[in-house]
């Protein structure tokens, strides 16, 4: 018998889960939540008792049992600037998680979820390359105004089990590789990956890189300004400008590729230049993550769910071909991640890191 281990991946309005034996994964589910049900939640951590008897009843329904599952793997959120990396759910993950330390948002719950099944069974709990993984190398920090430092706001976990996984089919280590990974979905991250560690990406969340779905990316900074100050929009707005009505939403009114691409067929011309712009961006940033690898790169790897888009892969592997050979890994691996990532501590091929709540980058260059 192989490692048995849950996987919790809470999202803003369902929660995944799949239960793994060593790397086949034997049941999944998407767990739906009420809308209006967890608006009667003050605190993002109030949902926990709400959210773990939803999985219970989901569980119960499809008749899988999760009592002898060696080790629970939870999302993870919330937390300082870490390694990358798989970590036990000590007691300061656990307090920093519980109360959304740096960030509120739903994944916090995934290690408090994983402590709870995890103490009920007798088993372990981890998290795996959590949102605040951060390997970024100094310089990269660095931007022209004094105080204002790029962050590391990469889809980490997905990242990292796509380089994972791309080293093992060339018989490699993800240690001994230097890869250019772009992770093409809602959000967008190009990442330069060297030797195992994220050392420079554009920042996902704070306006930065290619445009995507529903993002801004990278903007003349002296237009923003004056949108800020034209009275047109609030600061809500405008905020919501970066992360959610940005990019294809601002321009074409929606997020969805597939209509975005039939508007396309149908000769919308708008449509095509708005979306071969897109793919033109990702590509630019690519090409300077293999500047930052002195275009010493192994592979290419185009992952999420918009790299099934034929003419995305084709137009990508004509500009950035001359890099290094473009390998399609399309979808998402979060779940397999959590799993992976605790399966190769159980196996002892890694070893599981400590949180210490000591953040590897501060926020402040003059203090650190």
């Amino acid at each position: 018998m192989g490692y048995k281990v849950f996987a919790i991946n809470p999202g803003s309005t369902s929660t995944k889960i799949a239960l793994f034996e060593d790397d086949k994964k034997i049941f999944s589910s998407n767990v739906a939540h009420d809308a209006a049900e967890l608006k009667k939640y003050k605190e993002i951590s109030d949902q926990m008792e709400y959210r773990k008897n939803t999985i219970l009843r989901e569980l119960e329904k499809a008749g899988e049992d999760i009592s002898d599952c060696v080790a629970f793997s939870g999302r993870g959120g919330g937390l300082v600037s870490c390694p990358g990396g798989t970590y036990s759910v000590n007691d300061k993950l656990y307090e920093h998680s519980k109360e959304g330390y740096t960030v509120k948002h739903p994944a916090i719950l995934g290690a408090q979820l994983a402590k709870y099944f995890a103490d009920r069974y007798g088993a372990k709990a981890f998290v795996v390359n959590p949102p605040d993984v951060d390997e970024f190398e100094d310089k990269a920090r660095i931007t022209g105004w004094k105080g204002v430092y790029r962050e590391s706001r990469i889809h980490a976990l997905n990242q990292k089990e796509v380089g994972i996984r791309f080293a093992a089919s060339k018989n490699k280590k993800y240690e001994e590789l230097n890869l250019i990974i772009c992770h093409i979905g809602g959000g967008i991250s190009v990442t330069a990956h060297k030797r195992g560690k994220m050392v420079d990406s554009n920042d996902i969340a704070q306006g930065d890189g290619p445009m995507a779905p529903t993002r801004c990316g990278s903007i003349p900074v002296k237009d923003v300004v004056t949108d800020c100050y034209s009275g047109k929009y609030t600061e809500a707005e405008m905020r919501n400008r970066i992360t959610k009505t940005g990019g294809l939403v601002e321009h074409l009114g929606t997020s969805d590729v597939m209509k975005i691409k039939a508007k396309i067929e149908k000769g919308d011309k708008y449509a095509a230049i708005i979306y071969d712009a897109m793919i033109y961006q990702i590509a630019k940033q690519a090409g300077a993550m293999a500047a930052v690898l002195k275009g010493n790169v192994d592979g290419i790897i185009l992952t999420g769910g918009i790299a099934n888009d034929e003419q995305m892969v084709k137009e990508l592997s004509e500009m950035l071909g001359f890099i290094a050979n473009v390998t399609v890994m399309a979808g998402e691996f979060e779940m397999e991640a959590l799993a992976a990532g605790v399966i190769r501590v159980l196996k002892g091929e890694e070893e599981a890191k400590e949180y210490t709540g000591i953040p590897v980058w501060n926020g402040n260059w003059e203090d650190k």
